[in-house]
């Protein structure tokens, strides 16, 4: 008679782990327990990570000028809140800018 065993047992668990240590070895996969956990990202080209400093920079800018556009539509205001928040975009977006080019 055969005896089916439980999936969610810990001795099932185990020898799930060394069948699969196991192929990744004879695979060449041999992977560190330490270096398991990690998500391996493929590196980006560096025109990518210009389109994403551009991006991030034009964006910040783009933002900032229109809640100044409509602070000024809602208050009657116009230009003061406009200038004032594309210059806060610009800052915004330098500091995205500085941010990204720390993170590469």
């Amino acid at each position: 008679m055969n005896k089916k065993t439980d999936p969610f047992d810990i001795g099932a668990k185990d020898d799930l782990e060394n069948r699969l240590n196991d192929i990744n070895k004879r695979l060449g996969r041999d992977v560190k327990d330490e270096q398991a956990g990690e998500i391996k990202r493929p590196g980006n080209s560096g025109m990518a990570q210009g389109m994403r400093i551009a991006s991030e920079f034009v964006s910040a800018i783009l933002v900032g000028a229109a809640i100044g556009y409509a602070i000024d539509w809602v208050f009657g205001i116009a230009p003061f809140a406009m200038i004032l928040f594309l210059l806060l975009g610009f800052v915004a977006g330098v500091l995205n800018v500085m941010r990204a080019a720390k993170d590469m």
